[in-house]
């Protein structure tokens, strides 16, 4: 089917209501017509801008963080608009221009609250805000809906409630890069003209039901954060599905699992855990994930219990070289090495393995994505870390493809597709090179290291030596806690890495 097919069949299509699933690790399941990822920022944020110039009823914006004086691509000329109209490169001014040039369009921003303080560091900022606030067709609200310590983490954006991206890249400064990762990229500079390092990003992008799904998610957030409620958008025949943008997926159904805390009446949910523990569990032959931090005691546990079993899956995780902030690294980097020793007593058959990323010319890149790939059956990607904080604390979104559901045996081919499209990423490979290569050394962590050292981009993590503090600070889980009450808790056995009850033992 062809792009413009495929949008009629979307058109045409009576729209199936997202379906409640009656488990603990899923909020909805719904079709889309197209699915697809999108790898690193510099792709992502050139096909938002593409998307949005076709928003025509609304346009929801929901994330941790926004910085308005980050540009989304370069000013330009597009395809449906008048010869000599130019559309701002900016990310305030062009919500702005898309409000002024579409009657009817309502923008809606969402954002994490505690970030309100960086805007006084943010020169121009603040007088974006004010414009939007003074916008009729602009609302644009702090997003407090959760205990102290919390934070709103979901990075959604919906248009029209016919195309959504649910994954783990904000609009934000800092953020920009391709898949190259090329060595001292001059474009990858921040607002203040500073150089930043190598990052690596993703998320998806989707159609049809399953987009209308996560827009009654992000207007549920949007009443929870204290705004007015909002009617689902109008039945339409066009997509804002990027015209330049051929899908991996298509016609398959997605999953929606969520991460929130109790608060002032509202339930806790803790779906994304579940499914974590699900999906490991479930593994045969491989799981390969990318998180920006590998923290969580569940997701630990479950990969141990799976490791004792009889015929273990390869796991390979991709991680960050160390977390950004002191902060971070002494709760997260920490984190990471004990429960690398401890889930080493239950790895007889060694097939547990995290790698580094590095630029050809030696550069770590710093990993943020938020992706699993298991058995090239099961694809999840979102807003949630492999950490505890995004198992119960902040409110977390993730999507994902089970090949294994009714309907969706199509998408085994690209999953397998995406997970070597990402290690040759990593590898500094071609993708058609991976099968060979990993058919040739037995398994995703034997190719890695098998690539000429003079070349090889992938490393593995070496366990370090902790001080004193950084033991306790981890142990305890100190500043990566399960749930917010334990934030204000006593350290005792009842919290930690090494609770009592669980299986994994405190390292000697």
């Amino acid at each position: 089917m062809n792009e413009s097919s495929a949008t009629g069949a979307l058109a045409g299509a009576s729209a199936a209501p997202a379906e409640e699933d009656p488990s603990d690790s899923v909020w909805r399941f719904a079709r889309a017509t197209r699915a697809h990822v999108i790898i690193d920022a510099g792709p992502y944020f050139a096909v938002m801008q593409e998307a949005m110039l076709a928003t025509r009823q609304r346009l929801m914006l929901i994330g941790w963080d926004f910085d308005t004086r980050m540009k989304l691509g370069q000013g330009r000329r597009w395809w449906n608009l008048p010869r000599r109209a130019v559309f701002p490169a900016r990310l305030g001014a062009f919500v702005i221009w898309l409000a002024n040039r579409t009657e009817g369009l309502e923008v809606r921003v969402l954002k994490w609250n505690f970030g309100a303080l960086k805007f006084v560091f943010r020169g121009s900022m603040i007088l974006d805000l004010a414009r939007w606030w003074r916008h009729p067709s602009i609302d644009f609200k702090f997003d407090s809906a959760h205990p102290l310590g919390c934070s709103h983490h979901q990075k959604i954006v919906v248009i029209d409630d016919r195309v959504a991206v649910c994954g783990g890249i904000d609009m934000t400064s800092a953020r920009w890069d391709t898949p190259q990762h090329l060595d001292h990229d001059p474009r990858r500079r921040q607002i203040n003209g500073k150089p930043y390092g190598p990052w690596h990003d993703a998320t998806m992008l989707i159609e049809g039901d399953a987009a209308a799904a996560l827009g009654a998610l992000g207007r549920e957030r949007w009443v929870q954060a204290g705004g007015a409620p909002m009617e689902p958008c109008a039945p339409q025949e066009e997509t804002a599905w990027p015209k330049s943008l051929e899908a991996e997926f298509r016609d398959v159904e997605v999953g929606i699992a969520r991460t929130r805390s109790a608060w002032k009446g509202i339930t806790e949910v803790r779906e994304i855990e579940a499914l974590f523990v699900e999906h490991i569990l479930r593994a045969k032959t491989l799981i390969y994930a990318e998180s920006q931090y590998f923290a969580s005691r569940k997701v630990a546990e479950a990969i141990a219990e799976r490791l004792e079993q009889p015929n273990p899956p390869e796991i390979v995780i991709i991680n960050p070289l160390s977390a950004e902030g002191w902060l971070e690294q002494t709760a997260m980097d920490g984190a990471r090495v004990q429960l690398l020793h401890a889930i080493g007593a239950h790895d007889p058959a060694n097939k547990f393995r995290i790698f580094i990323p590095f630029t050809t010319g030696g550069e770590a890149i710093y990993v943020h994505s938020k992706l699993m790939i298991i058995d090239d059956e099961v694809l999840r990607i979102g807003s949630a870390n492999l950490n505890n904080r995004s198992m119960g604390l902040d409110s977390e979104a993730d999507v994902f493809i089970d090949a294994a559901r009714p309907g969706n045996g199509h998408a085994r081919g690209a999953i397998m597709a995406l997970r070597h499209t990402l290690l040759a990423e990593h590898c500094g490979v071609p993708a058609e090179a991976v099968p060979r290569l990993i058919a040739a050394a037995g398994s995703m962590a034997a190719m890695i290291e098998g690539i000429d050292p003079a070349c090889q981009r992938l490393k593995p993590f070496h366990l370090r030596a902790l001080t004193d503090t950084e033991k306790t600070v981890a142990d305890n889980a100190l500043l990566d806690p399960e749930r917010p009450e334990e934030l204000f808790e006593p350290i005792g056995l009842r919290r930690g890495l090494f609770r009592r009850g669980g299986i994994l033992r405190r390292p000697k």
